[in-house]
């Protein structure tokens, strides 16, 4: 052996008729089963291959290849791993130029089909699947990083690499582990490892695809626990910027399961999450919103399934299976909410902000067009199911969002849908609602330390952090300040509110002070509670008697925190002596009782007791001082009307007021009563807005009381004056406007009733210029 590598390295023209010689010798023994003759033949082929690196080494190459490919055709287990081993050492070779004309095709089948073996000995079989994933190997290594040779990445060739080397993982056992490297398992996993993080920008979607057709193939969607650890191998292994490509081809595929079993459709958006979960810590891509729209495409998808097999099962099918999809399609419902929750808690703030926009846009408002999810078909339970799941969905969203202002927070495109939910009939969507508030406002995480509604006795206890009210902040309470105020008030008087509802009705008072009140803030705050205690007093709604308590109970809360918050003294002493009061004699009129289940409730609640109620003058009193406009205490407070109480179908004394209607002239005061002597106060008072607002809507209400009490018959002869008033201008406008051209032949006009016939010469009507010759 030592004469001849002397030779061939001394003489390497002669490599190529060496080679010849060896590989006609072999494929003589291999024929004639003289083994050790073949493995003697190798073994000169081996070592010469690694002996010459000249220029004329390929033709020998030929020859080498060749008969590494004639064992790997026999039968025998023993020349099968032997060509494998001899063509791994060469695939470790590193060759000076590239070759034009060498071809894998073979290898890839011949390594693949023996990553499938079924050989009757399982030793056997293991070393052959050994030997293909090893030859495997090779054939990615000698290719992959030869640009000549990017034919590897091709869908013939990759649809045999990989599901080789999946087989291979999915009878990975933990026993077997304890192999090393002879563990076909770990072997094959670590060739698929390697594969990917070869792979190049334009060669994604060849590497992923085999694997979805791989696992659809072999079912293993449900359970899916190789699925998912395949694609978290996959998302380690590639390169982050990739990561988007691999998204894209789950959700694709998702897409083309849309009609298969809801645990498959589960199966592959746990996979989802496991990819959006790893790829959402580095470059995620261009795909952020997609992830979105598809996810929730399936989940309008869902609960179609969920609700029409509902209506076959009414229609009389078996009861038990009906109930079965029922469940499995709420582990799909469960399962995407998680994946968009988890993938929006992921993005920087900026994202995160598009994508609550996003989610918000899709939640369907009665009487608002939804053209994403048409809620025609599904009816009110499905748009409710809607509904909560989104909901869910944002509140995992904006968990642990950070904003630097509110209104980045809280965009007036994001509030006013928001509020509108928080106005529907259902306490489960109006309670959402509120956590989703309460995750935005919430920016130096207290909400945990105001958990529940109760008397606390020392808030400076609580240790709550914040920090001074910014400009922006300020300017985004005078915008939208009332808007909040006006859905706390309408949400206190729900008749289906429970303790939860409470409860977080109170966080929300207490978030909004410790964020975003200054003086201002504060006395809009303490004229809402006053106003709160005013209509469980006066209960025009007739609400029951357990909201009317858990009202007064909630405004007892609210103040008492409050007061402690701003450490006005005056203010703690009037709240603790009602509160004092009422453990003595109302008991039921404070938090810790009230929910009982064995709380005592009155029949009635009587404005007499005044010692039981917070009192405007002395909380007045105690405000008096520099910062506060205690003048405005004795406004009282009413929510703002908007289109939203019209569309969400409230069942609301606001259903029966038109969008628009004109303040009429015999409700203003007299003309001359409003003259008065122009002083500082006055001006001072005219620059002030606040008391604009406050008329506007006292006429309002006035408005309101005349729609509400007056007759019909007068109601509609004021309509119909108005229509009439309006069609005389408009006839008026048509007739100025709206003329025939004139004509030689004359023209009609009506004056006075009467028909007159005016002719109007040639010579004088005016043509256009383009019909002028």
């Amino acid at each position: 052996m030592e004469k001849l590598t002397f030779f061939a390295v001394s003489a390497p023209e002669k490599l190529d008729r060496i080679g010849e010689y060896l590989a006609e010798r072999l494929s003589r023994d291999v024929v004639r089963h003289r083994y050790e003759y073949v493995v003697i033949a190798m073994e000169a082929l081996d070592q010469l291959l690694m002996a010459c690196h000249s220029q004329s080494i390929k033709p020998f190459v030929e020859s080498f290849l060749h008969m590494v490919a004639k064992l790997l055709e026999s039968r025998e287990p023993d020349l099968q791993v032997l060509g494998t081993n001899s063509f791994v050492k060469f695939a470790n070779i590193e060759e000076d130029t590239p070759s034009y004309h060498r071809r894998y095709d073979f290898f890839v089948s011949q390594f693949s089909a023996m990553c499938h073996s079924t050989h009757d000995d399982p030793e056997t079989q293991t070393r052959i699947r050994v030997a293909g994933i090893k030859g495997l190997q090779g054939v990615v290594r000698k290719t992959v990083n030869d640009e000549l040779q990017a034919i590897i990445w091709e869908p013939q060739h990759m649809d045999k690499l990989i599901p080789s080397m999946l087989f291979n993982m999915q009878d990975n056992d933990d026993s077997d582990r304890a192999g090393g490297e002879e563990n076909p398992a770990a072997l094959a996993e670590s060739c698929f490892r390697e594969l990917l993080a070869r792979a190049a920008y334009g060669n994604m979607n060849n590497a992923v695809r085999p694997v979805l057709v791989h696992l659809d193939n072999h079912h293993l969607w449900d359970p899916n626990e190789f699925a998912v650890s395949c694609f978290r191998i996959i998302m380690y292994s590639i390169q982050a910027q990739h990561s988007h490509h691999v998204i894209q081809q789950v959700l694709n595929h998702l897409d083309t399961h849309s009609k298969n079993t809801p645990r498959v459709r589960a199966g592959i958006v746990q996979v989802l999450l496991e990819t959006v979960a790893i790829a959402a810590k580095g470059s995620i891509g261009p795909t952020v919103l997609e992830v979105f729209n598809t996810l929730l495409k399936h989940l309008r998808m869902s609960v179609d399934f969920e609700l029409g097999d509902g209506s076959r099962r009414n229609s009389g099918t078996s009861l038990s299976s009906g109930r079965v999809r029922e469940s499995e399609e709420r582990i799909v419902q469960n399962a995407i909410i998680q994946t968009i929750g988890f993938f929006g808690g992921n993005l920087p703030d900026y994202q995160r902000a598009e994508v609550m926009m996003f989610i918000m846009g899709k939640v369907p408002v009665y009487g608002t067009p939804c053209h994403t999810l048409d809620t025609v078909k599904i009816g009110h339970q499905g748009t409710k199911r809607i509904q909560t799941m989104l909901l869910s969905s944002l509140i995992m969203v904006t968990s642990g969002f950070k904003c630097k202002t509110m209104s980045a927070g809280l965009p007036a495109a994001f509030l006013e849908p928001l509020c509108s939910i928080s106005l529907m009939e259902d306490r489960e969507l109006r309670q959402l609602v509120l956590e989703i508030l309460h995750n935005i406002i919430d920016r130096h995480d207290n909400r945990a330390k105001l958990r529940g509604i109760r008397i606390i006795p020392n808030v400076a206890a609580l240790k709550i952090k914040r920090e001074k009210i910014s400009k922006q902040d300020v300017i985004f309470m005078k915008k939208h300040g009332q808007q909040l105020y006006r859905h706390i008030y309408l949400g206190c008087k729900e008749e289906d509110n429970e303790q939860k509802n409470f409860e977080l009705l109170f966080t929300a008072l207490a978030l909004i002070t410790i964020e975003l009140a200054n003086e201002d803030v504060i006395v809009d705050l303490i004229r809402l509670a006053l106003a709160l205690q005013e209509m469980a007093l006066v209960n025009e709604e007739n609400m029951p008697m357990l909201i009317r308590c858990g009202i007064m109970a909630l405004v007892a809360a609210y103040l008492n925190f409050l007061s402690q918050m701003i450490a006005n003294h005056a203010l703690c002493q009037h709240v603790t002596k009602v509160i004092e009061l009422r453990n003595l004699e109302a008991p039921y009129l404070l938090p810790e009782n009230v929910f009982r289940e064995k709380c005592v409730l009155p029949a009635s609640l009587e404005r007499e007791d005044t010692g039981w109620y917070f009192q405007t003058g002395e909380l007045a009193e105690a405000l008096a001082g520099p910062g506060y406009s205690v003048e405005r205490l004795s406004l009282p407070y009413i929510p703002q009307i908007t289109d939203e109480d019209r569309l969400t179908r409230r069942k609301s004394f606001v259903d029966t007021i038109s969008l628009q209607v004109d303040i009429l002239s015999n409700n203003l005061p007299d003309q001359s009563q409003l003259a008065e002597e122009i002083t500082f106060e006055t001006l001072k008072k005219a620059i002030d807005t606040t008391g604009l607002e406050e008329q506007e809507r006292e006429k309002r209400r006035q408005v309101m009381e005349k729609f509400q009490k007056a007759p019909f018959e007068e109601i509609a002869a004021h309509c119909e004056s108005k229509a009439n008033m309006l069609h005389d201008r408009l006839a008026q406008i048509f007739e100025l406007t709206i003329r025939p051209p004139p004509s030689p032949s004359g023209t009609v006009t009506v004056t006075s009733g009467h028909a007159q016939y005016q002719s109007v010469p040639v010579y004088e009507m005016k043509f256009p210029d383009l019909c002028v010759y």
